[in-house]
């Protein structure tokens, strides 16, 4: 079976269209990586904060980031297999909401074994995004340009970690570390990008 490929579709409006789509999909996907690493590195920051505040060893606390890596592939794990029957679109919309519920309820985590159990949670959401969001980038993409778009689509997560950076000397001072986390809650508005601009992949 011959593969699809986007670039290929024949007629102006049709090629016009498809370009649109494939757009809209790439900034979707690299928006939801670099929201994504936006909370990672968030962390990394306050590491030393939240282990006073929770009366932990900073190893206690790393050990989070740790948690959260493992998890990764059991969401890529679930995700992915969502993304082959479903499709990528509504995978990828369960996906932002749940990672961005987890990230709100972070900052309100009451003690460390609530916040470790969350961030478990939100290995499963980080794993599980960059796998459907890459599938639907990618499959919009003219196979002539995929190595370029994906190395673009990677420097979502270096994006990420600016964007941390600048929170952490802009917010952190004034409101805190769980503010934060409040503030990574905004992947949710992905959706309504993702609900009403980006379509399903062809392929």
């Amino acid at each position: 079976m011959r593969e699809f490929d986007p670039g290929s579709a024949a007629g102006p409006e049709t090629a016009a269209e498809q370009s649109s789509h494939s757009t809209t999909a790439f900034i979707a996907s690299f928006l939801g990586w670099t929201l994504d690493a936006f909370d990672f590195f968030v962390l990394v920051f306050v590491i030393p904060v939240i282990a006073r505040e929770f009366h932990r060893p900073i190893s206690d606390v790393a050990y989070t980031i740790t948690i959260t890596l493992v998890m990764r592939p059991v969401g890529a794990l679930i995700f992915g297999w969502m993304a082959d029957v479903y499709g990528r679109r509504l995978p990828l919309l369960i996906d932002v909401i749940f990672y961005s519920i987890v990230e709100v309820l972070s900052g309100l985590a009451p003690s460390y074994g609530w916040f470790l159990f969350l961030r478990a949670l939100y290995g499963i959401g980080m794993g599980g995004e960059w796998g459907v969001g890459a599938s639907l980038a990618m499959e919009g993409v003219s196979s002539k340009r995929r190595g370029l778009m994906s190395g673009l689509l990677q420097e979502g997560y270096a994006f990420g970690y600016l964007l941390a950076a600048a929170a952490f000397f802009f917010i952190f001072p004034h409101y805190g570390w769980r503010a934060l986390f409040n503030v990574g809650g905004l992947p949710a508005l992905l959706t309504l990008f993702i609900r009403t601009r980006v379509p399903e992949s062809k392929a």
